[in-house]
This record gives structure tokens, sequence and C-alpha cells, in this order.
């Protein structure tokens, strides 16, 4: 393990970090909902990204990349292979209404570009409207769609993005009226053309961004818009996507279809990079007989397609998706019943296990503890700290955590995660009375 925090020093560059000081956890290994570090175990209570959905070394999946990889490694994007085939047909059957056909990416970022050069071919428009408290990515197109601090870096982006306000329940200027946030939505297609807009591209429920989950209506009132004005509806479903809600897809708890749908995370549990867009029957129609402008060497990879494969049919089989609604109804339970102990604590919200706990120094105000897209991460990083020296480690930004664990859970293991945030959380009620940390 010296060795590898020597070269990780000497030669990796880490994302998201100013490089000086910093000190990975080596990862040696993983099993179900644990990540090794040699002898250590820590609870992967973010599930990773919100990826391993799966949990860690699923043996199915091993088992399937071990016996591709014998038969056949790759092929061109240009062919066609066994998995490539098996898992577009599989996603295509679990997908929500007609979407039918997939391009497949490497992950979530070209997931959403291919998404949004679809809509542009598709309609002839260029311009796409996104929500202001996001994350897509961070290739060119996907940043520029995205909302939060990551992409002030990388500007200027692509050109004919425009952002609407999120109808937040929680913060948001609309509360959870959601007419008024419809509104909004069409009077920012009035100013920018209706006849110029290629698509509206959501996170139906947001991920790293606020975890905000829109009120009921929202996604319904927005495919009626897009119906309206001929523009293409595109729900990123990248995190949310693959039971991580306590459903295949988190459009499915508004009864709403998209017409292009991005996927990754789940999709294979990130053993092998794989992402993709999903698009309904009228889209596939059209590029019949109109050239589709995008590829990508590593499309439909038969390695990360045979995880896919694989994947898919452990949900299936495991009752996988069914065990992440009835332990998600736990998880909120007990997150809630912290709000009662902790006057730190703003809001908790969530579906499945996919929820987030924010952080107020007034719940009267709901002023942030620590301000959304700020500069400061003093508070993240120390509630960071706390969790990981209680072996549980969770995505926690601003003044939110993010509790998403493995969808394979059980009730043990999940009040491990529960009972370290509980005590974690006595740093955020310190910092919220006195400002120290």
């Amino acid at each position: 393990m010296d060795q590898v925090k020597r070269d990780t020093r000497d030669h990796v560059l880490i994302s998201w970090l100013a490089q000086g000081g910093i000190s990975p956890l080596v990862v040696t290994g993983g099993q179900g909902v644990w990540i090794r570090s040699g002898d250590r175990k820590v609870l992967d209570f973010s599930s990773t990204l919100v990826n391993t959905n799966l949990g860690h070394q699923h043996p199915k999946v091993v088992q399937a990349i071990v016996d591709q990889a014998q038969r056949l490694t790759y092929a061109a994007p240009g062919f066609t292979d066994e998995p490539r085939a098996t898992l577009a047909r599989m996603i295509a059957e679990v997908a929500p209404g007609d979407l039918t056909k997939s391009l497949f990416t490497t992950g979530g970022s070209e997931a959403v570009e291919t998404a949004i050069k679809i809509a542009r071919l598709y309609t002839g428009r260029h311009k796409v409207l996104t929500q202001w408290r996001s994350f897509h990515g961070q290739t060119a197109g996907a940043m520029t769609a995205g909302g939060d601090n990551r992409r002030w870096a990388n500007e200027p982006g692509i050109p004919g993005v425009v952002h609407f306000l999120n109808p937040d329940p929680y913060r948001s200027l609309f509360g959870s009226d959601v007419q008024k946030a419809l509104a909004h939505v069409e009077e920012v297609i009035w100013y920018e053309g209706p006849e110029q807009i290629a698509a509206i591209l959501c996170e139906p429920i947001v991920g790293a961004s606020g975890l905000i989950v829109p009120p009921d209506g929202f996604f319904q009132g927005i495919r009626q818009l897009c119906d309206r004005y001929g523009i293409v509806m595109i729900l990123d479903e990248v995190m949310t996507g693959f039971g991580r809600t306590g459903k295949w897809f988190a459009a499915e708890h508004w009864d709403v279809v998209p017409d292009v749908m991005t996927f990754a995370k789940g999709v294979n549990s990130g053993y092998v990079p794989l992402g993709g867009a999903i698009v309904d029957g009228p889209i596939a129609k059209h590029f019949e007989d109109h050239v589709l402008w995008q590829g990508l060497t590593y499309s439909g990879h038969a390695l990360a397609c045979a995880a896919g494969v694989a994947t898919i049919q452990a949900y299936q089989d495991e009752r996988v998706i069914q065990n992440a609604a009835a332990m998600g109804a736990l998880l909120g339970r007990e997150l809630r019943a912290l709000k009662d102990r902790h006057p730190s604590v703003g809001d908790v919200r969530g579906k499945g296990l996919m929820w987030g706990i924010e952080l107020v120094k007034d719940r009267g105000t709901k002023e942030m503890l620590e301000r959304w897209n700020g500069p400061s991460q003093r508070l993240a990083t120390a509630l960071r700290s706390a969790l990981m020296q209680r072996d549980v480690y969770m995505i926690c930004r601003w003044n939110l955590l993010i509790a998403a664990p493995p969808l394979v859970i059980n009730e043990d293991e999940l009040r491990v995660g529960v009972r370290a945030i509980d005590e974690a959380l006595a740093i955020a009620d310190r910092y919220a009375a006195t400002g120290e940390l």
C-alpha cells in the first residue's frame, strides 16, 4: 500500500482537488456494501459516486466479464455482437413507454452529449433549456448544461444552453406551486423562441447539486410543454436510473415518458465504464434515413455490455429494486428522525435509496449552514472526515449530505450508516450554534 501511495502522489492527478497534501484511501477490494483498504472495512453509504447500485464485486457480474473476455473483448462500433444487442434489448424492455433504441457511450457525460446532439439533429433547432440546480457531466456540452460551480473553471462552454429555476419545494420562489414553476419555464420558452429550442433537459431528481425532489405534476407539465412546442424532452437518469429511487427509472414516479433518456452508473454498477442514450420510436425512425452524426471508439464495448446484461439480470432475479424501495422507506424514516434530534438539519428529502440531508444555520430563516455553490467546503470536509473516522463513506457537498447506499443493503448495514450520520451531525449542530468546527 505504501508503494501505491507513493505512485499516486508522484504520478496521479486526483479529480476535483488541489493536489498538494491529499492522501486518498487506497482501495484494495470490496464486497457488497463494503470497501476494503487492507484490513480496514468502510461502509459505502453513497454507492461510491452513486453508481455501485449492485454493490462491490457481485460474483455474477464479475464472472460475466471474465467469460466475455475469453470470447470477445472488443468489436468496432460499426459491427455488432451479442452483449451489445442483448443489453440494448433488455434496457428497452425495462425503460418506460416506447423508448426503444440505445446508442452506448462510456459514461454519463458522453450520454448527455449524445442526447443533446440527437435532439438537435432531430429537430433542426439548437437551443437547450436546463435547470440551474443540476449536474450533467464534465465534457463541454454536459458541463454547460449543468448549473453548479463545477462548470465555472471551464467556461465558456457550448452556445445555446439556457437555464431556468428549479421547483424546489423547500426553498425555491415557487415552493410547491407547480403551476407557477411551469409558468416560469414557459416564459423562458417564449423569451428564447419555441421554434429555436431543441430540447428541455432535466434530472428527474437533482443529484449532487441539491438532491431536489420536484413536486408532483411538474414533469407532467414539462411533458405537455414539450408536446405543445415540438421540443424534445430529455430526462437525465444517469444517477436515478436502474432502481436507485425504488423504481427502474425515476420518471415512473410521475408516469412520464421522455423522448430521450440518458443512463450510466447503475446500468452495470460501474464495473466497466458504460453509459448511453435511449430514444423513442419517432426519433429512432427519423434516423432510418438521416445520418446519426455521433459515435465513439468504445461505444457498446463488449466487456461493459456483458457486465450490463448480468447486472440487469441480477436486479430481476434477486429483487434488488424491491429491496431498494423497502430499504429506502426505512432510510427515509431514520433520517427524518435525525431531524428531530439535530437543529442543524433543515430538510430531509429523497426517494428509494437516494436521500439528501440539507443543513441550515436557522430553521426559521433556512439560512444555509454553508452556501450552496459557495467557495467554502470546510463543513463538508469536516463531516466527511468525521464519517470516515467511523468507517463510513458519504458524499458531502456544501450544506448537503447524500445518503445513497448500494441497493443490496440490508437493515443492519443501513443502521450502521445512520448511526454514523447521527454522531457526525454533532459537528453541524456546533457549527450552526457557534460558527466553530
